[in-house]
C-alpha cells in the first residue's frame, strides 16, 4: 500500500516519480485507485487539454514536441500522454512516442507518458480520462493528448479534450480519410503539417472546402481554423498556438468549455459504472440465475431480452 496523500502532495511539488506513480495506479486499476481519485478531485479543473490526432505518419509526435517547446517557452507547465497502441505480447505501449521527444527529457517543468491502448477502441487507453487528472492534479497548465491514428472508431479523443486538433499532410490522401472518419464532426483546429511538400495549398482548398460542407453555422459559431505547418522546424507553431488559445478565449465566452467539461466527466461516471456492472455479469458464468434463465429461453418460456431485464434487476437488487 502507497500513501497516496504523500504521492499527491509530492506530485503538486512537480516530482515526476510521484506522477510517475499516480498514473501507474491508474492504469493498473489499484485497489487504491478510489483513494487516488478522491485525494485528485480538489485538485483539478486547471488544465487545458488539447487532443492531437490524426492518420499515422503526418507528425503528430513532432507537433507535439514543437507546442510543448512553444508552452514553455510562454512559461507553463506541460503534462504529455501520448497513447500508443499496444504490444501484442507483452500489452505494454508499442511505439514509444517519448522517444520523438527526447528534447524534453529533461526539463522538469515537462512530463511525458506513454500510454498503451490495451486493445481499446478510440484511439484512447480506458485510463486516459483518470492520467489526464493526475497531470491536471499535478499542476500542468496544459495537458496534450496524442492518440493512435485516427480511424473510424478512433474520435474518442473529442470527448477527453477542451480542444481537438486534427492533423494531415499532403500526398497522404488525407481528405478522403477525413471524410470517411468523420473527423470533420471533431476537430476544433485544423492543421496541414508538412506544408513545404507539394500539395500542402490543395489539401488546405480541399479540407476548407469539406469543412464548408458540413454542418451550418451561425454567426457567433466557432468556424475551425486550417493552420499550415512544418512541424520539423517550428514553422507555423506560434500560429497554431494563437488558434489554440482563440478556441479556448471563444468556449469560456460562451460557455463551452464548462458543457464540455460535464459531458467529460458524465461519460466518465457511464464508464466507471457500465465497467462495474461489466465485471459482475463477468462472474455470472456457471452463475445458477443465468443457467436457470438460459433453461427457460431454451423452453420457450422466455425471451432473451425479458430474461437480461431478470438478471438486471437481480444484479442491481443484490
Amino acid at each position: 500500500m502507497v500513501d497516496v496523500a504523500q504521492l499527491v502532495a509530492q506530485a503538486r511539488e512537480g516530482r515526476p516519480r510521484a506522477v510517475a506513480r499516480l498514473i501507474s495506479l491508474v492504469e493498473g486499476a489499484s485497489p487504491q485507485l478510489r483513494e487516488v481519485m478522491a485525494a485528485l478531485a480538489p485538485l483539478t479543473g486547471g488544465a487545458y487539454v488539447v487532443g492531437l490526432t490524426g492518420s499515422p505518419g503526418v507528425g503528430k509526435s513532432t507537433s507535439t514536441s514543437a507546442l510543448v517547446s512553444a508552452y514553455r517557452k510562454a512559461g507553463k507547465r506541460v503534462g504529455v500522454l501520448a497513447v500508443d497502441p499496444s504490444s501484442p505480447f507483452s500489452g505494454g505501449a508499442l511505439l514509444g512516442d517519448r522517444v520523438r521527444m527526447s528534447d524534453h527529457a529533461s526539463d522538469p517543468g515537462v512530463y511525458i507518458r506513454s500510454m498503451a491502448t490495451r486493445g481499446h477502441l478510440g484511439g484512447l487507453a480506458w485510463s486516459a480520462p483518470q492520467a489526464i487528472r493526475v497531470l491536471d492534479a499535478a499542476g500542468c497548465d496544459v495537458v496534450l493528448v496524442e492518440t493512435v491514428g485516427v480511424g473510424q472508431s478512433e474520435v474518442e479523443i473529442a470527448s477527453q479534450a477542451d480542444t481537438s486538433v486534427v492533423l494531415l499532410a499532403p500526398g497522404m490522401g488525407d481528405g478522403i480519410q477525413a471524410a470517411k472518419a468523420g473527423i470533420l464532426e471533431i476537430g476544433d483546429v485544423y492543421v496541414v503539417n508538412k506544408a513545404d511538400r507539394d500539395g500542402a495549398d490543395a489539401t488546405a482548398r480541399e479540407l476548407n472546402h469539406m469543412l464548408g460542407l458540413g454542418e451550418a453555422r451561425g454567426p457567433g459559431d466557432w468556424r475551425p481554423p486550417i493552420v499550415k505547418t512544418v512541424a520539423a522546424r517550428a514553422e507555423g507553431v506560434d500560429e497554431l498556438v494563437e488558434a489554440l488559445e482563440k478556441h479556448r478565449a471563444w468556449m469560456e465566452e460562451h460557455g463551452v468549455l464548462a458543457e464540455r467539461r460535464r459531458r467529460r466527466a458524465a461519460t466518465e461516471v457511464e464508464t466507471i459504472a457500465v465497467t462495474a456492472l461489466r465485471e459482475r455479469i463477468g462472474d455470472l458464468h456457471g452463475d445458477r440465475r443465468l443457467g436457470a434463465l438460459a433453461e427457460r429461453i431454451v423452453a420457450g418460456e422466455l425471451d432473451p431480452y425479458r430474461a437480461a431485464d431478470e438478471l438486471v434487476e437481480s444484479l442491481t437488487a443484490s
